[in-house]
Parts: C-alpha cells; structure tokens; sequence
C-alpha cells in the first residue's frame, strides 16, 4: 500500500495517522499493537502511572490508556474525535466523516480534504486509505456514530466527567 490518503487539514488519515512506539526496557514486551489511542491520552495516562489524579477540568478529553501502552491490553481508547474543517469519528474498525461544505482539494498542495456533502463511513480495517465509502451500505453505522458525535458535540467533551 501506499501513502495513506489525504494529509495535513484534510479529514482522511493521511495527516494525523502515525506510528506510536513505547520503549520501557523490562516494563514493555516488545510487540505491536492496533491500540486506539491519542496524544491528548498521554496525560490522563501518565496521571494514573504515577498516582496522580486530574482535576475534572483538566484535559477533558484524555482517557487513561496505561494499559494498552504497557502492552497489558490490546484495548485502547473506544473512540476518537478528528477535526479538519469537519468532524470525523473513529470508533473501532469504521470512520465516520460528517457531511461538510468547502472544496474537496486543497489546490495549492493537492491534498484531498475530505470535504462532501453526503456522510461518510469507511472500514479502516479494510480500507485505510479511506477509498471505499460504505455509507450507503452500512446506514445503521452512519446512524451510531452521527448520533455519538452528535452527543460528543453537545457535551463538549469525549468521555463522562471523572
């Protein structure tokens, strides 16, 4: 496969995916992972490393996922909110793209933005160059993930107050 599709202020991964790597001789086995995970976790994952407990204001959308860094679960966060113009949600193997206005290309450097009218809804497990829109096929989807970003939107934040 080649490089992912889109890049920098697009909505498609080609930007923001990035390898992850946690070196902790004699803590962390060798290995990899599909982990789902952010860099906004780092600080309520570090918090719980070292005894600390955060505030309910601080870092409002940062979930602990201490264990799938250690390598002790392959589970990491169960969703994640992208923002390039318009939102995207990631919640196990489907991305969903909300609808949104603008160009579909950003000319001056020939990156697709990711910008559309009609929803959005690929399999990552599949399709991780974000080819394929499986919106039409998969409405159900659509509608669970339209519905928690919808949720997510009106809490202003991506998991329940500690």
């Amino acid at each position: 496969a080649g490089p992912l599709r889109g890049g920098k202020y697009s909505a498609f991964d080609g930007g923001t995916r990035v390898p992850f790597i946690v070196r902790w001789p004699g803590r962390v086995k060798p290995g990899q992972s599909d982990a789902l995970l952010s860099q906004v976790d780092l600080m309520a994952s570090f918090a719980a490393l070292t005894g600390q407990k955060l505030a309910s204001g601080d870092a409002p959308d940062s979930f602990n996922i201490l264990s799938a860094l250690l390598g002790k679960s392959p589970a990491g966060r169960e969703h994640l909110v992208e923002h390039a113009r318009v939102l995207s949600l990631i919640k196990g193997n489907f991305k969903y793209i909300e609808p949104g206005k603008g160009p579909k290309i950003n000319k001056n450097v020939n990156i697709e933005l990711g910008n559309d009218p009609k929803p959005q809804l690929y399999n990552l497990k599949n399709d991780l160059d974000e080819k394929h829109n499986i919106a039409s096929e998969h409405p159900e989807v659509v509608k669970e993930l339209a519905g928690l970003l919808k949720k997510i939107k009106a809490d202003g934040r991506s998991r329940p107050e500690r």
